[in-house]
Parts: C-alpha cells; sequence; structure tokens
C-alpha cells in the first residue's frame, strides 16, 4: 500500500493528524488557507504561516473507484474508492482519501453503491505504515 511521504512543508500536516487533528496550513499575514502545504503564500507572497484547525466535516466533492486497480497490493481490495473531500471550514480546500465504514477497516468496507457526491463526512485517523492519515466516514451512515 502506498503511504505518503511527508516534506518539509508538509510535516506539521502529519504531526497533527498523528494526534487525530486535521489542520491546514494558513498565511500568517493575511490569513489565507493554502493546500498543498508549501513555503510562500500565493496570496501575499508572505514566508509567514501557521495550522488552522478545522472541524474535519467536508462533503464528498468527486469520487473514482479504479478498474482495474493499477498496483497489485490494492488488487485484493478492488472495488475501493478514492474521494476527493471539500472541506466545510474551507470549501475552496480539497483533500484526496478513501470513505469507509470505521478508520482502521478496509478500502473496500463501504460498497461502491453507496458513494454519492454531496454525502457528508467525517474524517478519521489511522496509521500506515508509520504515518498517521486522515480517512472519510459517513457523518451519517
Amino acid at each position: 500500500m502506498l503511504s505518503p511521504v511527508p516534506d518539509d512543508d508538509g510535516a506539521p500536516f502529519w504531526q497533527y493528524a498523528a494526534h487525530g487533528e486535521l489542520r491546514v496550513q494558513a498565511c500568517a499575514e493575511c490569513g489565507e488557507l493554502r493546500f498543498p502545504p508549501r513555503p510562500c503564500c500565493p496570496h501575499c507572497h508572505s514566508f509567514a504561516s501557521d495550522w488552522r484547525r478545522m472541524s474535519g466535516r467536508g462533503r464528498v466533492w468527486s469520487y473514482v473507484v479504479p478498474h482495474p486497480p493499477l498496483l497489485p497490493a490494492y488488487a485484493e481490495q478492488a472495488p475501493y474508492n478514492a474521494i476527493v473531500v471539500e472541506l466545510a471550514d474551507a470549501p475552496r480546500i480539497r483533500l484526496v482519501g478513501n470513505l469507509v465504514t470505521a478508520p482502521d477497516a478496509p478500502l473496500n468496507s463501504v460498497p461502491v453503491q453507496r458513494l454519492r457526491i454531496g454525502a457528508r463526512v467525517q474524517a478519521v485517523f489511522t496509521e500506515v505504515d508509520g504515518v498517521c492519515v486522515p480517512r472519510w466516514v459517513l457523518e451519517r451512515p
């Protein structure tokens, strides 16, 4: 299974995730949120930033069910989903993940027929190869 490779700019994202917090980088000068994390604000060009805690709530903005899975490690979990979530606190911020029934549930735990654009979801966290990653569960199963 693929696991994230934290870099210097994104390291705080993964550190907060390890504590069960979904945070997004924000410019300390103009306040604009940005994702993915980067050293300079694309709005005001400041290098000052902080990390704002998000509620973890969002909506499914898009999804895909890979057919067939391209990597052998994913084949045994097919059919599974990959979703794009628009954050409720920051609609311009979208994160990619998987919709599952519980944090440690397999990637195929939500039947494909239950996937819906606009479905309300909540972030949950699980460890994958030593890195705590966000996944998503339906707000109302």
